[in-house]
C-alpha cells in the first residue's frame, strides 16, 4: 500500500483526538471554581455589596455599565467623565447603589441562589456556560462565564445583552 492511501485516515485520527481534547470534561475542582465565581457574584447581589458586585463581572459588562450610565446622565444633561463613573462603581458609591438597587428590583438573586438548579454547561479554556434551571421553568438561562486575568467573571452583558431598559 501506498503512504498516500494512509494520509486521509492519519488526518481522521488527528481530528477525532483533537475534537476530544476540546471537548474534555473539566474536572471537578474546575466546576467548583467556576460555579464558586457565579455565586460569588449572586451571593454579592443579595448583600448588596456593590464593590463586590463590580469586582466579579467581566470587563466588557462593566465598559456596557459604565456607557449606560454615562448615557443616561447625559440625558439629565449631568457630565460625568467615564472614569468617574467606573470608579464611582469600583467603590460602590451613589451611582452603584442607584444602577443596582434599581437592577435589584427587578431581578432576586435569591431565584438564583436558592431556588435554581445548576449544571455545567460547554467550557473552553477561557469561556463556560452555567445553566441555571429555575424550579419553575421549562429551559435553563445559560449564564457565561469568561476567565479574565486568570479569574472567572461572570458575563452579564454578554448572557443578557442591553440592560439599559433598567430605570435608574
Amino acid at each position: 500500500m501506498s503512504i498516500q492511501k494512509f494520509i486521509p485516515i492519519a488526518v481522521l485520527i488527528v481530528f477525532a483526538l483533537s475534537l476530544s481534547c476540546a471537548f474534555a470534561k473539566p474536572s471537578d475542582e474546575e466546576v467548583n471554581v467556576i460555579f464558586s465565581s457565579a455565586e460569588s457574584l449572586f451571593k454579592a447581589m443579595k448583600e448588596k455589596n456593590y464593590p463586590a458586585i463590580w469586582q466579579s463581572l467581566t470587563a466588557k459588562t462593566k465598559q456596557s455599565t459604565i456607557e449606560a450610565v454615562y448615557k443616561s446622565l447625559q440625558k439629565d444633561h449631568i457630565n460625568l467623565e467615564k472614569e468617574k463613573i467606573g470608579a464611582d462603581f469600583a467603590d460602590g458609591g451613589a451611582l452603584a447603589k442607584a444602577y443596582w438597587n434599581s437592577y435589584l428590583n427587578v431581578f432576586d438573586p435569591n431565584t438564583v441562589l436558592e431556588q435554581s438548579k445548576w449544571d455545567m454547561g460547554a467550557m473552553k479554556k477561557d469561556k463556560a456556560e452555567i445553566n441555571i434551571l429555575y424550579k419553575k421553568s421549562a429551559k435553563p438561562a445559560v449564564l457565561l462565564i469568561y476567565m479574565e486575568g486568570n479569574v472567572w467573571k461572570v458575563g452579564l452583558e454578554e448572557t443578557f445583552g442591553s440592560r439599559n431598559l433598567l430605570s435608574y
